[in-house]
């Protein structure tokens, strides 16, 4: 484990260092007239202390895999993030930037936006999710580890929490999982300042965090946070640690502010052009906004040179290490070519077959074809392993015991899994997949928005996805769910037809390098609609004819995604049998279709038909297909329990329904 290097040998003090963070913060906020200058002055000695003696990283390497995560949970206090990167020194992070805090088209944007500039770990604002997300980094590093050994990967996540994270659901689900899983990499500085926007603390809670943190298997202290020695023991200690660790810091918000410190308002809000002069004079700094004197920047940029040398050891030991190739592949992430054959092998046999499979069976069949081929691939389930059909043979459990696991028992905790996942992948060297049933995305989706805000590979197998779930009834039956999904940018929603697709999808899913995916998958068994291994992928243009019409021209197109897809084919075959022209399109995936030309478009579509959607949901987003006048069959209202056909039935999801929705349009 690398040592604490000592404080840095410059003859700037500790509380200079600390008050350029002040300084920043409060000027930046004062420019952009917004923001929340508190948490950057409060926390100003924590981050001192963390960033000039213990953090590993090199600002002119930002992506170096082996570098310390920082995560900034509490994302409205952002300049604390951008300040620290300008002051040691990264690329990305030039005083510009930091004057242009909060404006269009700036790299500091009001919470840290993954991607804007590198030595932004992930993008945070939401409370409780960078929290959740430093879990799934601490879990990925312990993989790595496990896989690569100490000299390729030994690094620590670090995470700064506020009294607003840890109060969101969300922190129990990813500090319970930590802690059972034993991330003693993980460390969690808690900024304990006793403000929220509405006041103190003490209006809404009154929980003890050092106690409900060593309940879940946290080690814990609390130290005052304006204190260095104190603050840096407690790291050192909690670096030592066999367990995850929280440092609960002590702090005054908006610390130097003299008539606000302490206050709520330092929270959110400018400290004003008199508070932020009497600041200056508070603190000792007499410099004009956005200067940082010479000595001080310098006494900073020597602290984020301090680790080179380690960057430099540790790509000496990856250029001789005999794994290179196999650390390499790994954070580049590519598919490999034997699972990309295993999968062209599994679509052959499903043609020759014909199996009759729940679509989330078929799932399984995919992932027992890729698994075995692709060591990256993480997979997981909220405690419903066996129904979502996620683990496959072979793969051992990710646990306390066993880091070098390939699946993760996430237990009732959706929400962390999901933003725990996204934490997976923002580490790199892992693709993470989980599922759980597709109502339950509802419990996800803040974490769902974030995988396709950040533009990460990660895929979310959502089973039992409509009313043919049958007897669970309509708490659980999702009917809204796919309309919700497909309305956040950014996020695949795929809803196979039968096992050829499936599989077709799940190929889609992990060569979707920067765009999340959900696929939703049948509890019910699912007839065999295509052997056609040999035309390629054909769900990658998101809809396609998957039966003409026969015997002269198409007077009806119906669209189907999913289990509903048998139901368009038999409306086809009656029609069919009257004389009347019909052609199925399979819609597996809305937005591959949106992302198709004109004139694929246009063909698929099949203009001058009379048009009917079905799909076992609500019509939100099929009208882009059938128009205003379509027909559509599918749910109206929630769902029910009982056997599925008779819920199809019932709720009039039905060949009969579909013929008569055509003949009306004709």
């Amino acid at each position: 484990m690398p040592q604490a290097r000592a404080a840095t040998s410059t003859p700037v003090a500790h509380a200079e260092m600390a008050n350029a963070i002040r300084a920043l913060a409060m000027d930046a906020v004062q420019a952009a007239n917004s923001g929340h200058p508190g948490m950057p002055m409060g926390m100003a000695d924590v981050a001192t202390v963390l960033f000039t003696r213990f953090l590993k990283h090199d600002p002119q390497a930002p992506r170096w895999p082996d570098r310390d995560r920082f995560v900034l949970s509490a994302g409205h206090g952002s300049m604390l993030l951008y300040a620290l990167q300008y002051l040691t020194g990264y690329p990305d992070m030039d005083i510009d930037q930091i004057r242009r805090f909060r404006q269009l088209g700036s790299r500091t944007a009001g919470h840290p936006e993954f991607g804007h500039a590198a030595g932004i770990e992930t993008t945070t604002g939401p409370l409780g999710q960078g929290l959740a997300n430093a879990v799934g980094m601490a879990i990925a590093e312990r993989h790595l580890n496990a896989r690569f050994g100490d000299g390729l990967v030994d690094h620590f996540t670090y995470v700064l929490a506020g009294d607003g994270c840890l109060m969101e659901g969300i922190s129990q689900e990813a500090i319970t999982l930590a802690g059972h899983l034993r991330l003693n990499r993980l460390i969690v500085l808690f900024d304990d300042n006793g403000i929220s926007i509405d006041g103190p603390t003490s209006l809404a809670t009154s929980d003890d965090q050092l106690a409900r943190f060593r309940a879940a298997g946290f080690a814990v202290t609390r130290v005052d946070g304006h204190d260095p020695e104190a603050v840096a023991a407690a790291i050192e200690a909690a670096r030592q640690s066999e367990r995850p660790s929280l440092i609960a810091c002590r702090t005054i918000i908006g610390k130097g502010a003299p008539n606000k410190q302490g206050s709520a308002a330092t929270h959110g809000s400018p400290l004003g052009a008199d508070e932020v002069k009497a600041a200056r004079e508070t603190l000792g700094w007499p410099h004009a906004p956005f200067v940082v004197p010479e000595p001080v920047l310098a006494a900073w940029r020597a602290a984020g040179d301090a680790r080179r040398g380690d960057r430099l050891a540790w790509e000496a030991r990856l250029g001789a290490a005999p794994q290179r190739a196999a650390f390499d592949a790994a954070l580049e992430g590519a598919m490999p070519a034997a699972a990309r054959q295993a999968l062209a092998e599994l679509r052959a046999k499903l043609a020759a077959e014909k199996p009759k499979w729940a679509s989330r069976k078929s799932s399984q069949m995919a992932l027992e074809a890729i698994n075995p081929h692709w060591p990256e691939l993480i997979g997981g389930s909220a405690d419903l392993t066996g129904s979502n059909n996620t683990r496959t043979a072979g793969l051992k459990p990710l646990d306390a015991g066993n880091y070098g696991g390939r699946y993760i028992f996430y237990g009732v905790r959706e929400h962390g899994m999901a933003a725990a996942m996204n934490g997976m992948a923002l580490h790199g060297g892992v693709v993470p997949y989980g599922g759980t049933f597709l109502v339950f995305t509802d419990y996800c989706r803040p974490a769902i928005r974030l995988s396709a805000l950040m533009e990460q590979r990660v895929v979310y197998v959502m089973t039992h996805d409509s009313i043919g779930l049958g007897e669970d009834g309509p708490t659980h039956q999702p009917v809204e769910h796919l309309a919700a999904l497909r309305a956040i940018p950014n996020l695949n929603v795929f809803r196979p037809a039968d096992a050829m697709e499936t599989a077709e999808c799940w190929e889609l899913a992990l060569d979707a390098r920067s765009t999340p995916s959900v696929i939703a998958l049948s509890r019910q068994d699912l007839p065999a609609l295509r052997a056609d291994a040999d035309q390629g992928n054909r769900a990658a243009r998101g809809a396609y004819e998957l039966a003409p019409a026969e015997g002269g021209a198409a007077r009806v197109t119906f669209f189907a995604s999913g289990s509903e897809v048998e139901i368009a084919l038999g409306a086809r075959e009656r029609l069919q049998a009257e004389g009347i022209g019909a052609r199925v399109v399979s819609v597996p995936c809305f937005e591959l279709f949106f992302a198709q030309d004109d004139a694929y478009r246009e063909a698929v579509l099949g203009p001058g038909t009379a048009r009917v959607a079905i799909e076992a949901g609500i019509r939100m987003g099929w009208d882009a297909f059938i128009g205003l006048k379509g027909g559509f069959v599918g749910m109206r209202g929630f769902g029910a329990s009982g056997p599925y056909k008779a819920l199809y039935e019932h709720f009039g999801i039905t060949v009969d329904a579909a013929v008569a929705a055509a003949k009306e349009r004709l």
